[in-house]
């Protein structure tokens, strides 16, 4: 009798904590009293491996690890496919912010995409979260006081990604670029820091995004004699690319290939054999440390592959973004902002990380090699680190900023 009152008594408190766990914070503010996450993604497109249903899945393991419920309050997400077309983004946000009370637009992996969603963000006073986007202009000249720009920028991978490959000796170089505002940005940010390091962009092509036919682009390339050849594109465009650049012989003819932006999705998509010893710049890698392969494994059991950076961003900004509404006891933009831009950022992607004035989430990044076939010992084995770069040094220079929050 008395073992059966301790597991009645020890129940009951267990249900009582919970309950206490889940009140509801009656001093917090909680529009609608519901906090509605949007992931606008690419669900279809050349960039769904990098972000689409990863970025889903994503979203919902954070969700998921604060318990569903903030403050007491229920967390709900809806998903959509922005086809990487800024009007149907747009529209599929305006929607969202007028009819569905989504609180925060999050994803928005296209940059023109991203750009459009941030101006209906601070139009109907919600948040934009930019995860999957890297234009520099996002969190520069083009920067509002309700958006977050998270992962990474075209300026961070490029100081990463192209300087140690001009100091090993590719001194001459040519672009062939996405024609679009990201690729655009990824090319302009590369010739900045390779002729800071010594180097020169001998020409460009810029094909029609998306593509898959990129021949008499990289014949140009191949006549150029540049000892490099930057692809600045992402996702299936650029996995198609590597390989086409394979077979014309690239490699062979003395070319080095650099991506200026790669994922391990694409690393997966080209395989070892074709990716082996390239290099380039990362925000993440699942197996950097115990909180990465945490995150990675939860991640696994439910896709079958490993996150990428975009992915694992997406994860850590939904969940600071719910920390911050917890900190502020509110989900007004300004009381977020002000909450997250004074919190420490560290968490299974995000390390030594801070939100800056203009909106940007500076944190290390790294110079990753592709490991060959010989050197991988399991599955997903695909990088080896070989440099950390920390936040401060990889981003653009709050003191060069012209986003009008920061500027004196």
């Amino acid at each position: 009798m008395k073992l059966t009152y301790t597991k009645v008594a020890l129940t009951a408190a267990l249900l009582t904590a919970s309950m206490l766990a889940h009140a509801q914070d009656k001093s917090a503010h909680i529009s609608d009293g519901i906090v509605k996450i949007g992931v606008l993604t690419d669900m279809n497109g050349p960039f769904m491996d990098n972000v689409g249903k990863g970025s889903v899945v994503a979203t919902a393991i954070a969700i998921e690890e604060f318990g569903g419920k903030v403050l007491g309050y229920p967390i709900q997400m809806v998903t959509a496919d922005h086809q990487n077309k800024a009007d149907v983004g747009s529209a599929r946000v305006r929607e969202w912010f007028d009819r569905d009370q989504v609180d925060a637009a999050t994803e928005l992996g296209n940059s023109a995409v991203a750009l459009s969603a941030m101006r209906l963000a601070q139009e109907k006073g919600r948040m934009s979260i930019v995860t999957g986007a890297g234009a520099v202009r996002i969190s520069n000249e083009d920067c509002t006081p309700n958006n977050l720009h998270w992962v990474y920028d075209t300026y961070s991978l490029a100081k990463v990604g192209t300087q140690s490959v001009v100091k090993g000796g590719a001194k001459t170089w040519y672009y062939l670029t996405a024609d679009y505002a990201f690729g655009h940005s990824l090319e302009n940010d590369g010739k900045q820091f390779i002729e800071a390091a010594g180097g020169k962009v001998l020409g460009s092509s810029r094909y029609p995004f998306p593509g898959s036919d990129f021949a008499s682009y990289i014949l140009k390339a191949q006549g150029s004699k540049a000892n490099a050849v930057a692809i600045a594109t992402a996702g299936l465009d650029l996995q198609n690319a590597i390989k086409q650049g394979k077979e014309f012989g690239l490699a062979s003819g003395g070319q080095k290939t650099v991506a200026m932006l790669m994922s391990i999705m694409d690393v997966h998509g080209v395989g070892l054999k074709d990716a082996g010893g390239m290099l380039f710049a990362e925000s993440f890698y699942w197996d950097l440390d115990d909180a990465s392969r945490a995150f990675a494994r939860k991640f696994f059991e439910r896709t079958k592959r490993m996150p990428t950076a975009l992915q694992a961003g997406q994860y850590s900004a939904v969940l600071n973004y719910l920390k911050a509404i917890e900190k502020a006891k509110s989900d007004n933009v300004a009381d977020v902002m002000k909450a997250i831009k004074s919190m420490p950022i560290q968490d299974a992607f995000a390390k030594n990380g801070k939100v800056r004035g203009d909106g940007k989430m500076i944190h290390d990044m790294y110079l990753v090699r592709v490991k060959t076939p010989q050197e991988s010992k399991a599955a997903w084995d695909y990088y080896t680190v070989l440099e950390t770069v920390p936040g401060e040094q990889a981003f653009h220079p709050i003191a060069d900023s012209k986003c009008s929050l920061v500027k004196s």
